[in-house]
């Protein structure tokens, strides 16, 4: 049976009811003056830690989390809006990169940070997959690159373009595959997960953002799908199984730097919606 452990500081609780209202799964009720769980509601629990967080006083403490390790949230601790605007026309591709490494502490921190991502139905299937060293990422390289060679040679259907990429490294040395970037973040998610494409997504998403308030450049690397794809051998090396849902970021130290944003603000087609 599923244990949540949820209890409550009498000492602390003010009797507000928030952890009852803004409980999703409204498992939440009172006994003897305190919020309280029953037993046999706690295997509907969403495991959002909701509780934890909008408690104001830190009386509650669920899954033996307490709220004193938590971060306080205040308005300095936030990015302002304008801040955010910025962040979001600013932010690039960046297709040019050191190849100094990442120190290793701070891959750790983002990917922490990274775990808080939203999933859809808060299913929390996510698993990151790193090359946090740029020498095992050129071995990674070559062995994208020779993979894509042994098809071509076998004469199996491939895209134009991958081919064009591999020609482009042999002959010119250009890497066109993974942009010369010292780091691989792939993400991926269980099959059985309520939405993984876009649990996926947001998490990159989410690290881009991240990695870019760090002074990481990023892109998306959509070569490395199309070739894992025409080379199912390579899902292993990602620790991928056959039919796992996945897609990866690129990142490293940039070797270019971007002075001003983009005019982009009429990028998209606005209907405002009446009924």
């Amino acid at each position: 049976m599923k244990q949540i452990h949820f209890t409550v500081d009498p000492q602390k609780c003010v009797q507000c009811n928030a952890c009852i209202t803004d409980c999703p799964r409204h498992i939440i009720s009172i006994s003897d003056g305190l919020p309280w769980v029953s037993p046999i509601l706690e295997a509907n629990c969403l495991e959002c830690q909701h509780c934890l967080a909008v408690c104001p006083t830190g009386a509650v403490s669920i899954f033996g989390l307490k709220a004193e390790n938590s971060i306080e949230l205040s308005a300095e601790k936030i990015p302002s809006a304008s801040q955010m605007h910025t962040l979001l026309r600013g932010r690039r591709s960046v297709r040019q990169y050191s190849t100094e490494n990442v120190p290793t502490g701070m891959i750790d921190d983002l990917l922490a940070t990274l775990a808080n991502t939203p999933t859809g139905c808060n299913d929390r299937t996510l698993s990151f997959a790193v090359v946090d060293d740029h020498n095992v990422m050129q071995k990674l390289r070559i062995r994208v690159i020779e993979s894509i060679e042994n098809k071509i040679e076998c004469n199996e259907l491939m895209p134009d373009f991958l081919s064009a990429a591999v020609a482009a490294y042999r002959q010119q040395g250009v890497d066109e595959i993974f942009r010369g970037a010292p780091h691989l973040l792939v993400v991926s998610a269980a099959e059985t997960a309520s939405t993984p494409l876009q649990d996926i997504s947001l998490a990159l998403a989410y690290f881009e953002l991240l990695a870019q308030c760090s002074g990481l450049g990023t892109t998306w690397c959509g070569f490395l799908k199309f070739a894992v794809d025409a080379a199912p051998e390579l899902r292993p090396i990602l620790g991928l199984d056959p039919e796992t849902p996945f897609y990866a970021m690129l990142f490293g130290y940039p070797a270019v730097r971007y002075h001003r944003t983009v005019q982009r603000d009429n990028a998209a087609k606005i209907r405002h919606v009446s009924l």
